[in-house]
């Protein structure tokens, strides 16, 4: 579990600074699928990773049990959270009723220079997706998400911003349990289809083609509820 990118001098960083660096840096792993849904977060492991104590571990596993991306059990530990296909529903609900609202924020406050951006940063995730290899998914998976989450910054909305966070962070989760396809669940072509009517300053297509496109995310789901074989049947002995 290679998630301590860097190292931090005690002497010099606050407990509460720690606790935020290892928070920032398992929430980055649990976004980009480094770390898979149920996979247990040992406060010992961590705290090793991290050179600190376990309080600070702990308390960075708080932080993230409140985002709802890690799930605490008494007596067994931390945990990635393994969201259920309904909180799934529930999260993509979510973004339905958020993202329009973004995007028309975002059509009154975008510059050239962010059109810009969002066109090279489309070359980023062309880039990546004519890559093979777990590592290049991930890369892919990741500026996926953050497509709209820099859409939400130019937004300008601080809020919004936290809220987008966490909901692109959890559809990470939901994608990594229920996603069926192999090519990237967040399409690339509708994202430069979508950047074409803000260019266009066509609001109304715009959101319409958000909702098009989150749909698309959650159409990419298996999100059924079946029922467990007993122990015989699913071996087919």
């Amino acid at each position: 579990m290679n998630i301590a990118d860097t190292t931090l001098d005690a002497s010099d960083i606050q407990p509460e600074d720690r606790a935020q660096h290892i928070r920032d840096s398992l929430r980055s792993a649990i976004a980009d699928r480094r770390l898979a849904p149920g996979t247990k977060l040992s406060e010992a492991e961590v705290g090793t990773l991290f050179d600190v104590s376990r309080t600070v571990v702990r308390s960075a596993l708080q932080m993230l049990a409140f985002e709802g991306l890690v799930r605490i059990e008494r007596n067994r530990g931390a945990f990635v959270s393994n969201p259920t296909p309904e909180e799934a529903r529930q999260i993509f609900a979510s973004r339905r009723l958020i993202e329009p609202g973004i995007v028309a924020e975002a059509a009154q406050r975008i510059t050239a220079r962010d059109m810009a951006e969002f066109r090279a940063h489309l070359k980023e995730e062309a880039y990546y997706m004519n890559q093979r290899g777990p590592d290049a998914r991930r890369a892919e998976i990741k500026a996926s998400g953050d497509f709209h989450l820099k859409l939400a910054h130019v937004a300008g909305n601080v809020i919004l911003q936290k809220f987008m966070d966490e909901l692109v962070a959890r559809s990470s989760l939901v994608i990594a349990l229920y996603g069926r396809s192999g090519v990237s669940s967040c399409g690339h072509g509708e994202h430069g289809a979508l950047l074409d009517a803000l260019e266009q300053g066509d609001v109304e297509k715009a959101r319409h083609l958000m909702l098009h496109h989150i749909d698309h995310i959650e159409a990419d789901l298996d999100l059924r509820t079946m029922e467990g074989l007993a122990l015989k049947d699913a071996l087919m002995l």
